[in-house]
């Protein structure tokens, strides 16, 4: 990973997350914002995230992946918060859970409100995910801040890098047996003109 900040000791970034998460899920607009996220599944477009999870349903799996979505953002939040780095903050994250951070963070207006009252920044970008370009690895740093900060990681949705990748490529095949390929940026489905 690239940074210019060296990552604190997983153990302070991990009692600095609990904090940010209990600030985050006091304020009482969170628990809109969650329930919101949770109820407006159908516009979790997503096909390379979420069906990484064997025999995934966004209406099972929502609460738990929006729950783990709002504790890595806290411990996100918690390394920028320590390092003032907005790239190092940008922590690996496994996909179906990054995905979901992403849903998250659509919520933009509540969750400005929610930032301005509890004094905590949301952390998370795309264009520094990509700058890092460092893949979710069981026992890496997130993952021992993680387990730090909120106990054992649900392996469900915690797969691992090479394991994603495997699955990825199983999703390809059947993608683009129906002509979507590139992994869902391209398709070659000609939609005919309406009679």
């Amino acid at each position: 990973m690239s940074t210019t900040a060296a990552l604190p000791e997983p153990a302070a970034v991990a009692a600095r997350a609990r904090d940010i998460l209990a600030d985050w899920q006091a304020d009482d607009e969170m628990g809109v914002v969650l329930a919101g996220c949770e109820k407006y599944s159908s516009d979790w477009d997503d096909f390379y995230g979420g069906p990484l999870i064997s025999t995934y349903s966004v209406a099972r799996d929502a609460g738990h992946l929006l729950g783990d979505a709002l504790k890595v953002m806290a411990l996100k939040s918690a390394v920028y918060e320590m390092t003032g780095d907005e790239l190092a903050a940008e922590l690996p994250v496994p996909v179906p859970v990054d995905v979901t951070c992403h849903a998250l963070c659509a919520q933009f207006t509540a969750l400005s409100r929610i930032q301005q009252r509890t004094g905590h920044l949301f952390v998370h970008s795309t264009v520094n995910e990509h700058v890092n370009d460092t893949p979710w690895r069981a026992g890496d740093y997130t993952h021992q801040a993680y387990q730090a900060a909120f106990g054992p990681v649900d392996e469900r949705y915690r797969i691992d890098a090479d394991e994603a990748e495997r699955r990825r490529r199983i999703l390809d095949g059947k993608y683009a047996s129906i002509g979507i390929t590139d992994r869902g940026m391209t398709s070659s489905i000609d939609y005919a003109a309406a009679v």
